[in-house]
């Protein structure tokens, strides 16, 4: 897959399957190398599904003369979509990051949003949240990665997944594997999130937009997520009171599946009926 010049460092993403553009986000990790199978089942046979590696992960290169900030990761993803040609394009960002890059995206960069989904998201850090983001930053630079993967890990699975899984979810090809020997690329991302403020911006997202919210999310729980769903106009949400910050199990994912799907197939729905009636 290739590597491209993108809004001053060497981006690398992939593409997959086919049909109408959807660009794919995740936190502090990515659904390049390999990581196809975390989306959710059936998107790449309806979509033309993009993805890529944040700055100074996998095989991103950084510009670290560029002060880090949720909007220069947002000209990041959409300097590859004007890259590729593409607009109109469905947003999906996932657990963290990947969510607030698609709430920048959809207020400046419109013509290149169909819709937007966030979950694990936020509109500004307040104090608890700002803490663990601070907290999980000086984890992994005073005791290193392994310490850092572990409470990150607990802090995002059910405690039964946890229990039952423990010996694939720990390890150098565990969760936020992308973060191994990358700390100084992990705080830069750390330093965007703690910074993203969109509270005042929200009410410009025209897109259609699903807002779902985790009820067991440590990190980014309803009370993260809820402002984002009364802020936006128009915006659905949707709770999965069971799940924690990361879906996990079976069950959780044929749910979130369902719900994912459902969405986009509504807005392309209302699309082609617009397309229809102004022909």
């Amino acid at each position: 897959m290739p590597t491209e010049r993108i809004n001053s460092h060497d981006m690398y993403y992939e593409v997959h399957g086919q049909g109408d553009p959807l660009l794919c986000m995740t936190g502090w990790g990515t659904f390049c190398h390999g990581n196809l199978h975390q989306l959710a089942r059936g998107l790449t046979d309806r979509y033309t599904c993009v993805m890529f590696d944040h700055r100074g992960l996998g095989e991103s290169g950084d510009d670290y003369s560029q002060t880090p900030s949720m909007r220069l990761y947002a000209e990041d993803a959409a300097g590859l979509l004007d890259h590729l040609g593409m607009s109109n394009v469905h947003i999906m960002g996932l657990v963290g990051m990947g969510a607030c890059i698609g709430q920048e995206m959809a207020i400046d960069r419109p013509d290149l949003v169909r819709s937007m989904v966030n979950m694990g998201a936020w509109a500004h850090c307040d104090d608890f949240l700002y803490d663990q983001l601070e907290m999980l930053r000086h984890v992994h630079r005073a005791l290193g990665w392994q310490a850092f993967q572990q409470l990150v890990v607990t802090l995002s699975f059910l405690p039964e997944f946890y229990n039952e899984h423990k010996s694939r979810l720990l390890g150098p090809e565990g969760p936020w594997k992308e973060l191994y020997g990358r700390y100084e690329a992990h705080s830069r991302l750390v330093t965007a999130c703690l910074s993203h403020d969109t509270r005042d911006r929200l009410h410009l997202i025209k897109a259609p937009t699903l807002i779902i919210h985790a009820g067991q999310d440590m990190v980014n729980p309803p009370r993260t997520t809820l402002p984002l769903e009364e802020g936006i106009p128009g915006a659905r949400g949707v709770m999965m009171e069971d799940v924690a910050h990361v879906v996990a199990g079976r069950d959780q994912k044929k749910r979130f599946c369902d719900i994912l799907l459902g969405f986009l197939a509504e807005v392309d729905a209302m699309a082609d009926g617009g397309q229809a009636a102004a022909s």
